[in-house]
């Protein structure tokens, strides 16, 4: 997962755990250990990509553009990864593998890839963010969710061993 992808899905929790309000840059920067430089480049895209609605001015700031339990993480992904090539031979301009036409671990890596997104596609934002005590605490200690009941969604903890020696690209 790239940096971007990281920050972006920290900026998408706080907001779904602030939806009685706007929330701001440097709040977000504050509590979720970011730049606000960097910040405003994932705002930005995040706005662009229809996610987020932000609001410029004295009073500004910005909030998500739809409920959080219509926000797919899968979706999330796609759009923040895509342009990341998995290997030097999903690239179309820089591709200078000889072994490209005659290459099996191209197609690995796709499903890999695809199996991956499969796997975030039934969570949505709310998932991530109702219901987690621990969480909230973390990034709005007064907040109460105001979407799906706990019934209503889950996350298997259990459904996959955590992830380890994951590195974050730029």
């Amino acid at each position: 997962m790239t940096k971007r992808t990281n920050i972006a899905m920290r900026v998408l929790m706080y907001c779904a755990a602030h939806t009685d309000r706007l929330v701001t840059k440097h709040e977000i920067a504050g509590v979720c250990n970011v730049s606000e430089n960097h910040l405003a480049q994932v705002i930005n895209q995040l706005a662009q990509l229809g996610f987020l609605h932000t609001q410029r001015g004295r009073n500004g700031g910005l909030e998500l553009a739809r409920p959080a339990s219509e926000i797919v993480i899968g979706e999330v992904f796609r759009h923040l990864e895509q342009p990341v090539p998995l290997a030097e031979c999903f690239a179309d301009v820089d591709n200078t593998c000889p072994l490209t036409e005659a290459c099996r671990l191209r197609d690995l890596l796709t499903n890999a890839a695809n199996s991956f997104y499969a796997t975030l596609d039934p969570v949505t934002l709310d998932a991530l963010v109702c219901d987690n005590g621990e969480l909230l605490q973390i990034i709005s200690p007064q907040a109460i969710c105001k979407t799906a009941t706990p019934s209503e969604v889950s996350v298997d903890r259990q459904a996959s061993p955590p992830l380890a020696n994951v590195t974050l690209l730029d």
